[in-house]
């Protein structure tokens, strides 16, 4: 038995103890709170203790488990909330009251639930890792795959009848090469913070389709990819990944609530247990785990539940579903790095944040991916993580070691969002660089003009943009024509496409069909308005038949049972430019 010789906050030192290693789990004081050892320092080691740590003092004991911080990971995660060292919040209220009380050590997944699985092996065959043995329907819209654990292989020598199960109940017994008998049961632990194994990678190829236009058509995101969202507060950050959890066709969401409001994490919880998933028509929970770490609980938590989230996810990978990460928000996770570190007197880099602030980032990004797991399935991980830079300051340090990392940049702007134009992403600082990984599957479905369109709306907003810059100077009445339409259609592509209204039941999600088909609209009007201009008509004749504002408008009017409106728009288009014509002549 070990002892407390000094407490800093969460951060405890013990004396001796060298018998412990890094990152080994231990249990600190008479309440066992969860610790981990982060440093070890001669005959003294240090733990980061995940709660709080008041009442804790010198002599109290410190037991080690020998074993590193891990997740017990089976079926059951689906549709629960857990905080940041995945202990089930539900549990916990049930047992402990409305606050989390210290030292409550629940296992992340309920021994008592009984699950009716379905072997999918017999005795006699031979398991590698990744090999599915049997199967559970964890929802309706999740069908769990039990599979060997990495590192385990071995001839089946047992296997449970199909029928009831719970998740520490042998379902089948294997005889390793060295003669050694192994059970396996529905449920398995691994390392949080060490990375899944996978067969190989695969380059990214395919588009995690939002719904979301301005993403969807202008800075798109693979599956498998990386994405930052960062802004001020007030923004939008926590609405746009509301709306990706929501709309993107992930087969499984994993929202990272990481020092977030509390405030916040009650909107998440009551808009997804609401809310109906579009795909299967079923509670979108059943196919969503939440992690709530809110800015009130031990800072240490905070740190540890990113590596509990992306455990999770890379768990549901290597069963062969598509996973999305929504981790909001990473700086008040480097936050939490920042706080921890000061506690172990280490060097401050720059703004107080740790040297290994990039490492630590590039550890989490690189975790996603699109891979062929263990037991040949396919499977992806794609991240979106927000940044919260204090003051809307795109240059602080977690911004810029953020942008290393990631190839998808979706920048927030304060000026759209004061105007109350959401999503407020934009399109002059942000990019994506899956654009080329993509373009082969967008041309498959969409075509080659879809490329060709979505080029021709980023020059045009380019265009407005130098435009603005005299109009400011000069007005917008000394314009030639031609500039005029620029700016008239760059309103129509701003307020009538991008701008997109998350509670609307029509505009909340498109298709990309209909996106292709908008961004036609939109050119089209820019076209025919051409004509009128080169033929030295003034554009106002053009803009008093309304139609620029009909175009504005077209978003609210698209919903499924109106799935021609939209060649009738460019049908009008020609119709009013053709009155103007006749007028004119």
């Amino acid at each position: 038995m070990y002892y407390v010789h000094g407490v800093n906050g969460p951060v405890v030192t013990v004396r001796g103890g060298r018998e412990f290693s890094m990152m080994d789990m231990v249990y600190v004081g008479p309440e066992r709170l969860i610790g981990e050892v982060v440093g070890l320092r001669g005959d003294d080691i240090v733990v980061q203790v995940y709660e709080d740590t008041a009442g804790i003092m010198p002599g109290h004991p410190v037991e080690g488990t020998g074993a590193p911080m891990s997740l017990k990971l089976g079926p059951g995660l689906i549709g629960n909330i857990f905080d940041g060292i995945a202990r089930p919040l539900r549990t916990i209220e049930k047992r402990t009251g409305c606050y989390l009380a210290r030292g409550v050590n629940i296992p992340s997944l309920d021994a008592e639930k009984v699950w009716k699985i379905t072997p999918r092996t017999a005795v006699g065959q031979t398991l590698s890792p990744g090999q599915v043995y049997a199967e559970c329907r964890e929802t309706n819209a999740i069908r769990h795959r039990v599979m060997t654990p990495p590192g385990v292989s071995g001839r089946v020598v047992y296997v449970r009848k199909a029928g009831d199960c719970r998740v520490n109940d042998t379902v089948v017994k294997l005889e390793t090469p060295d003669d050694v008998s192994v059970k396996l049961t529905l449920a398995q632990e691994w390392p949080i913070r060490t990375p899944r194994p996978v067969g190989r990678r695969i380059p990214v190829s395919m588009p995690l389709v939002t719904g979301q236009r301005v993403i969807d058509t202008l800075f798109p995101i693979a599956k498998g990819g990386c994405a930052a969202i960062p802004g001020p507060f007030g923004a939008g950050k926590t609405i746009t990944q509301h709306q990706l959890a929501k709309w993107s066709d992930a087969d499984i969401i994993i929202y990272l609530g990481c020092g977030e409001r509390g405030n916040e994490m009650t909107q998440v919880l009551e808009e997804f247990g609401a809310l109906i998933d579009p795909k299967s028509g079923r509670p979108l929970m059943e196919r969503t785990v939440l992690i709530a770490n809110t800015s009130n609980m031990p800072v240490a938590a905070r740190e540890a539940s990113v590596y509990t989230g992306m455990t999770i996810a890379e768990y549901y990978r290597d069963m062969g579903y598509h996973v999305a990460i929504m981790a909001d928000s990473t700086s008040r996770w480097a936050e939490a790095l920042r706080e921890i570190a000061g506690r172990l007197e280490e060097m401050p880099a720059e703004e107080g944040f740790p040297a290994y602030l990039p490492s630590r980032l590039a550890e989490f990004y690189e975790r996603a991916g699109y891979v062929s797991a263990l037991g040949d399935r396919e499977g992806s991980i794609t991240v979106v993580g927000a940044v919260s830079p204090q003051g809307g300051d795109f240059s602080e340090p977690v911004t810029q070691n953020t942008k290393r990392f990631v190839r998808c940049f979706w920048a927030l702007d304060r000026q759209l969002a004061y105007a109350r134009h959401f999503p407020a992403i934009n399109w002059l600082s942000s990019y994506s660089e899956y654009l080329d990984d993509l373009a082969p599957w967008y041309e498959a479905r969409l075509g080659r003009a879809f490329g060709e369109n979505r080029a021709r709306l980023a020059r045009l907003l380019q265009e407005e943009s130098q435009l603005n810059e005299i109009v400011k100077l000069i007005g917008a009445d000394i314009l030639p024509e031609g500039q005029k339409l620029v700016i008239e259609a760059a309103r129509v592509a701003r307020l009538g496409f991008l701008q997109q209204n998350a509670y609307h039941g029509t505009d909340t999600y498109m298709p990309l069909k209909k996106q292709a088909a908008m961004l036609d609209v939109v050119l089209t009007l820019i076209d025919e308005g051409k004509k009128l201009v080169d033929l030295g008509i003034p554009l106002g004749q053009l803009t008093a038949t309304g139609i620029f504002d009909r175009l504005i408008r077209m978003k609210y009017e698209l919903s499924d049972d109106k799935g021609d409106r939209l060649s009738r728009y460019k049908k009008d288009i020609r119709d009013c430019v053709a009155r103007v014509l006749a007028d004119h002549q």
